[in-house]
């Protein structure tokens, strides 16, 4: 409402006479204007929108999903939070560094963002704690009493998990806390191996005491965004053992700050085998949350003074073994008896459920001979994960006997918290599948491609068939197999014209075939982002979000008129026949170009005609093999003809059309 007075006054006083007085004021009106202007200072931050939420009294503390629906469709999810305490704001305002710090009552959450170019306070009167650093560092005084157990834990890389142009691809948040004299009493930049930190702080005296947070590496952006709660809060560093066997009811040891009881009983009567997640409640808070898993294969825990062969613990497999690395350097050993050809399994589970334990395991005979062994397994279902830490061998045994498996720390780190869960068994084929991205822009009766990924499990090698399910009528999915020995594949999605202006949620799920039974997934929505320039992670959704609107595409779709797959001989070319929309004839020069496919793979001598279209796929046999299967994409463009009267009849412009049908294939023998 003021800037708009400001802009009413401007344009009343430009219709003045410019007389100095009307002149000096139109300057400072400029400059007020001008000052009142957000701006933002990275270049891929282009644009800002202010919401106002609403939350109810009774909503359910935790992250809520938002997307922001535009002209254009749907953004991509980011998280919004709901907590259970008092919450302040950091304003972002250009003040003098003297005396600056956000006054806060304990406990409390903090929001706040670092921005580059100026130091953002909000004035208290009092002592200024030491010097300041480069950068942008915001400031929190609050009163603590002496035996306090205080507990500052952010939230930032979960709220923004990565940013596509920064390095280490993340806001790097470090806390620093100081007492009444200015004197440093505590720091942190990480907790164990997430990048936000969590610091803990026993009050030795009372007085006042000041948080800092800063970036590590001394940036700021406007995406630097934070939310620290801070207080007497409940907090879990740990639960032991890590999970447990579905279908029965089992005693959790918990370790952490300011918890009401160290014991809880999670009732697993009722659940199949998946993670769920453990927390504990406060009559003022709720804790985080930590993973804990269920499978249905028979549990034992690790015994004491297993350290060596000789003193190895022995177990029956299949077996799911709970254990810790109670001691930095020490090896867990486990014997067991093997029959010759047997395929075994040995599989840690520990970092994925929030152990810091970074484990590698060996496999040996009886003389100790190694015959397999891992330090790191990526899992790319583990989402946020940077370094995948839990480890995974799968070996034949070459005769009967004694086996014998270790597992440490390959840091050779040890303590309480170095928990960890081993299966060792059969291979158990099974799949997990993520679908990206998570919101779909689109229009009526247009194709648009999807990209499915899975992770397969224990060497499962099979197709795997993806479907729509529960989809409205209309939707159409083709290219939805996943070749046998493959992780990803791309798809298309054609939805149907009646669904224009229109959201919705559509649901995937995938089957194969797996030891003569058919198994089958609901494929999890995710987003496909970027570390530090390079390394793409797939970040889960909580639903996969359909935009339908009323610009650009074509309301027609077209339809592949050939055989599918379409058989490409390795060193030469097959026909591909298709159905186009009729206003197509209106644009000259069309393109069927390839998007992303196999190298090796051209499409050429295209022709095309009112009956549809004709082009020529062609491999090459130097870099494809007979075998490979998958999805070629197939965008269209043209150019469109200018009317006979239009300024410039000469200059075109070359327009998207939309995209074919997944072309599914197969290279062949010459």
């Amino acid at each position: 409402q003021a800037l708009t007075a400001l802009r009413e006054r401007m344009q009343a006083l430009q219709k003045q006479p410019r007389d100095p007085a009307v002149v000096k004021e139109l300057l400072e009106l400029r400059q007020k204007i001008g000052d009142s202007v957000q701006r933002i200072s990275a270049p891929v931050l282009s644009e800002h929108v202010t919401l106002e939420i609403s939350i109810a009294p009774n909503a359910e503390p935790g992250p809520r999903q938002l997307r922001l629906t535009t002209a254009l469709g749907l953004s991509n999810p980011l998280i919004f939070c709901v907590g259970q305490l008092p919450e302040f704001l950091e304003k972002d305002v250009k003040k003098s560094p003297v005396d600056m710090e956000l006054p806060v009552v304990l406990p409390a959450v903090v929001n706040g963002r670092l921005i580059p170019g100026d130091i953002d306070r909000v004035r208290f009167p009092g002592r200024l704690p030491p010097q300041y650093l480069p950068g942008d560092v915001d400031r929190y005084r609050f009163s603590a009493h002496q035996g306090q157990h205080l507990v500052f834990a952010v939230n930032a890389r979960d709220l923004m998990p990565y940013l596509a142009d920064a390095v280490p691809g993340w806001f790097q948040a470090a806390l620093t806390l100081y007492d009444a004299h200015g004197h440093e009493v505590g720091y942190n930049d990480d907790y164990r191996f997430h990048p936000d930190p969590v610091l803990y702080y026993e009050v030795p005296s009372d007085g006042d005491y000041v948080l800092e947070i800063k970036d590590a590496l001394y940036r700021g952006r406007e995406d630097f965004v934070y939310r620290i709660t801070m207080g007497e809060i409940p907090f879990l560093t740990g639960v032991f053992p890590l999970g447990g066997r579905a279908g029965k009811s089992m005693n959790v040891e918990l370790t952490g700050w300011n918890l009401p009881s160290t014991k809880l009983n999670f009732d697993g009567r009722k659940k199949n085998s998946g993670t769920f997640m453990i927390d504990v409640l406060t009559p003022q808070q709720e804790s985080n949350r930590l993973p804990f898993a269920i499978d249905t294969l028979p549990e034992v825990f690790e015994k004491g003074s297993n350290n060596t062969l000789k003193s190895a613990q022995l177990v029956k497999l299949p077996v799911i073994i709970n254990g810790r690395i109670d001691q930095p350097g020490e090896w867990d050993v486990f014997k067991f008896k093997g029959r010759r050809g047997e395929a075994l399994v040995a599989e840690v589970r520990a970092r994925r459920l929030e152990s810091p334990l970074d484990s590698e395991l060996e496999l040996t005979d009886a003389t100790g001979r190694r015959l397999a062994f891992n330090d790191d397994f990526e899992d790319k279902a583990a989402g946020l994960e940077t370094h995948h830490a839990d480890s995974f061998l799968m070996a034949t045994l070459p005769k009967a006997g004694t086996y014998f498996i270790r597992i440490g720390d390959i840091q050779h780190k040890g303590g309480q918290e170095y928990a960890y869960r081993l299966r060792l068994s059969e291979p158990r084929p099974d799949f997990d599948l993520m679908i990206s991205p998570s919101s779909i822009n689109t229009s009526g009766g247009a194709t648009v491609p999807v990209t499915v990924t899975a992770v397969r499990r224990d060497g499962l090698v099979g197709d795997i068939e993806l479907a729509l399910k529960d989809a409205p009528s209309g939707f159409a999915l083709n290219g939805g197999v996943v070749p046998a020995g493959q992780d990803q594949v791309r798809f298309t999605l054609t939805v149907p014209p009646t669904a224009i202006g229109s959201q919705l949620d559509l649901h995937f799920e995938g089957r194969a075939s797996i030891q003569g039974r058919t198994i089958t997934h609901v494929a999890q929505p995710a987003e496909d982002m970027m570390q530090a320039f390079a390394y793409r992670h797939l970040v889960a959704t909580d639903n996969l979000r359909v935009s339908v609107g009323r610009r650009g595409g074509t309301r027609v779709s077209s339809r592949l008129l050939s055989a599918a797959p379409i058989k490409i001989p390795a060193g030469g070319s097959a026909p591909v026949r298709v159905a186009i929309p009729p206003g197509y004839a209106t644009f000259e020069k069309l393109q069927f170009e390839l998007n992303d496919s196999p190298e090796g793979v051209t499409l050429s001598d295209l022709s095309v005609a009112q009956a549809g279209a004709q082009f020529m796929l062609r491999a090459d046999r130097s870099k494809l093999k007979p075998g490979l299967r998958g999805n070629l994409i197939v965008a269209i463009s043209g150019e469109r003809v200018p009317p006979a009267n239009a300024p410039n009849p000469n200059v075109r412009r070359r327009l998207p059309l939309g995209t074919l049908p997944a072309i599914p294939f197969e290279i062949t023998g010459p």
